[in-house]
């Protein structure tokens, strides 16, 4: 493994070690205290995130969805879409897609024994070629209902390019699939800390990070039905927690629709 590698951090690899994960390096904990530094939450918000991740998962194959491509998913460990998914249906194939070297290696190893998820080095800026590779193609079949997942990754792209990728990712699903997004949103206190989130990103594997006003997150779910109860709070889907904290302080909003 390069040097490069393991002295860069990583969008992936933070997120990693904001989850109290093993599968990071001493410049993604370093890059991850940043963060917590400009968003005290940050680590919560990813805890939170994962939380929905298995929630969204849990709703989608209730509803039949058998297979699962999860874009931008960093390293699947605990809790993550194959464990949830074959849990409740151990016939449902999963497809994790990652940019980083790092995170494709280790999931590689964590997948090994697994002949129904697999794991695709890809961008997805270039979805074209992501629909094309055949790792993909040999364990999904895109005439049935898939679920789309992504999230915690489109505010990495700039809207030139998350926006054409997405419409031609959800113009590839067939009826009845879903699509699951969470997205940091640039409505809340922590606008404030943006330059600086953003300064620490540059220096990963990402181009930008940067929000996006609740209605630039709703277009990326295109002519989908909102499934109840819509466009919400990370946490607040499908239905709030009794002790809930203030709502803004995710900073993150998420929804699933149908399509």
């Amino acid at each position: 493994m390069s040097a490069d590698y393991t002295q860069r951090p990583s969008s992936a690899r933070i997120y990693d070690a904001l989850l109290g994960g093993s599968h990071n390096f001493a410049a993604d904990r370093d890059a991850a205290r940043k963060l917590l530094a400009a968003i005290p939450y940050a680590a919560e918000m990813a805890r939170v995130n994962r939380a929905f991740l298995a929630r969204a998962v849990q709703h989608m194959v209730d509803a039949g969805v058998r297979q699962f491509l999860d874009v931008g998913s960093g390293i699947p460990t605990a809790g993550n879409v194959h464990e949830v998914a074959q849990a409740a249906a151990p016939d449902a194939r999963v497809v994790y897609v990652d940019i980083d070297p790092v995170a494709v290696e280790h999931s590689r190893e964590i997948l090994a024994e697994n002949p129904l998820a697999t794991v695709v080095q890809a961008d997805i800026r270039f979805a074209d070629d992501l629909l094309a590779r055949p790792e993909l193609r040999d364990l999904l079949d895109f005439s049935q209902p898939v679920g789309l997942l992504m999230l915690s990754m489109l505010h990495f792209v700039p809207d030139d390019e998350a926006f054409p990728a997405v419409d031609r990712l959800r113009g590839s699903l067939a009826p009845g699939s879903f699509i699951a997004i969470s997205h940091g949103v640039i409505d809340t206190p922590a606008d404030a800390s943006t330059g600086e989130v953003s300064s620490i990103y540059a220096r990963s594997d990402v181009p930008t990070a940067a929000g996006r006003p609740r209605a630039g997150i709703q277009r990326f779910f295109g002519a989908a039905t909102m499934e109840p109860p819509g466009l919400v709070w990370l946490h607040e889907w499908p239905t709030p927690p009794a002790d809930a904290e203030r709502p803004e302080h995710m900073a993150v909003l998420a929804g699933v629709g149908r399509l």
